[in-house]
């Protein structure tokens, strides 16, 4: 199935669907193979239906590592000509940029050996795809030594809890013995995807890095979950049975006993990333964690749980809510440097549109919670607010296209 939005290519009669994970999710020993449509970018010829090209992302995937974002359809510069792309973002951190009417990477993509050694009866890829370029937009693997706490007794036991699961880098496989997973399911880039700007082929996005860990546990051992659907990524507490499986799957976020994550912060950040390099040009903390801590703590720019995606304007602005500190965010694209911000009614786990009348340019942000991130926070707003004049529109560089004067956001 495709849980995130479609994107299509009308010129190229093309349609680019995300798919997810196969089911059932975190054991795969009932589905053998990579599982080739699962965890891919899948184009279809938009008039016959009839696959184009298909390029997966994860193989086997155990990990609920399914496409989080709709395909992002940009122009990248390269060998001196424009390239039709579409860019996939992972919860993996990872970026794959493809040529839109072939498939093929636009970056070396590598298949790098990765653990098989799973439960009894899985049979997990021997390899996983990796680009080379851009690299991973944050940290992939925790060690006892990453542990973070605001006291020692915090970092402590927060590092007991490293310690006594498997941990490792990306595609360390799931255990009965517990593991750790970072990113973890609802980190990295997730819904929303992110955003591009072409006057500077840049890449924004927001990621969560915070981690969790899980366990798999014989099906029918412990109280049964709330009915919070099939295998989903949040922590729910009592384990989830795997439907199909003799499995079931306990998870819940890497927390410390402050209710603070184990790792050290910024918990979330926006980067940007420019495309036609393939290299990271800036990373800022988005948000703060005063809402989230269970003692009273001061605003720091910590970042934390986030859903909701940016957009970017023709005047060099990138927005973005997303975050549970309920504000909404202005950054200048260019250079990440955060300009504004405002205080919300409520979270803002949504993307922010953009749009002008008579010559004036708005944004508005539904802000409603969010049931998961923000369960004591569901509210109903929408919010509008004007741009300056100075922030309607850049003049193009030197040998760069002028933008439209309407909305310059890709969703």
């Amino acid at each position: 199935n495709a849980s995130s939005p479609l994107s299509v290519d009308a010129k190229r009669d093309l349609v680019f669907v995300p798919t997810s994970s196969a089911s059932p999710n975190w054991f795969g020993g009932t589905r053998p193979g990579d599982n080739r449509y699962a965890n891919s970018i899948v184009a279809l010829r938009g008039s016959t239906g009839k696959v184009v090209w298909q390029f997966q992302t994860v193989h086997h995937d155990v990990w609920d590592g399914g496409t989080p974002a709709q395909p992002m359809l940009v122009d990248i510069p390269k060998d001196g000509r424009r390239i039709p792309a579409v860019v996939i973002l992972t919860r993996q951190s990872l970026v794959f940029v493809l040529n839109r009417e072939t498939g093929v990477p636009l970056f070396p993509v590598e298949e790098r050996p990765v653990p098989t050694d799973g439960v009894a009866g899985e049979q997990l890829s021997k390899t996983q795809p990796f680009p080379l370029r851009p690299p991973a937009l944050m940290k992939t693997q925790l060690g006892s030594g990453d542990a973070w706490g605001l006291t020692f007794w915090d970092e402590s036991q927060c590092r007991e809890q490293i310690e006594g699961a498997r941990h490792g880098d990306l595609y360390t496989p799931p255990s009965d013995k517990g593991w750790i997973m970072f990113p973890g399911p609802a980190d990295g880039m997730n819904r929303g995807g992110g955003a591009f700007d072409p006057l500077h082929n840049l890449l924004v996005a927001n990621l969560a890095q915070i981690g969790m860990y899980l366990k798999l546990l014989p099906r029918g051992e412990g109280p049964p979950a709330e009915n919070t659907g099939p295998q989903s990524a949040m922590p729910m507490g009592s384990p989830e049975n795997i439907e199909g499986t003799t499995w079931a799957i306990e998870k819940r976020a890497l927390l410390g006993p402050s209710g603070l994550p184990c790792t050290r912060p910024p918990w979330s950040t926006l980067v940007g990333v420019d495309l036609a390099a393939g290299e990271i040009r800036w990373s800022v903390p988005l948000g703060t964690v005063s809402k989230l801590a269970a003692i009273p703590l001061p605003p720091f720019k910590w970042g934390g749980p986030v859903a909701g995606g940016p957009i970017v304007t023709a005047g060099g602005i990138t927005l973005v809510g997303a975050t549970a500190d309920a504000r909404l965010h202005a950054f200048n694209t260019e250079t990440g440097h955060e300009i504004w911000s405002v205080s919300l009614p409520s979270p803002a786990h949504a993307d922010p549109m953009t749009y002008a009348v008579d010559g004036r340019q708005y944004v508005v942000v539904a802000a409603g919670g969010d049931a998961l991130v923000n369960p004591e926070a569901i509210d109903d707003y929408l919010l509008a607010y004007a741009l300056p004049d100075r922030y309607l529109k850049r003049q193009p560089q030197a040998g760069a296209a002028a933008l439209d004067s309407g909305p310059a956001s890709v969703p």
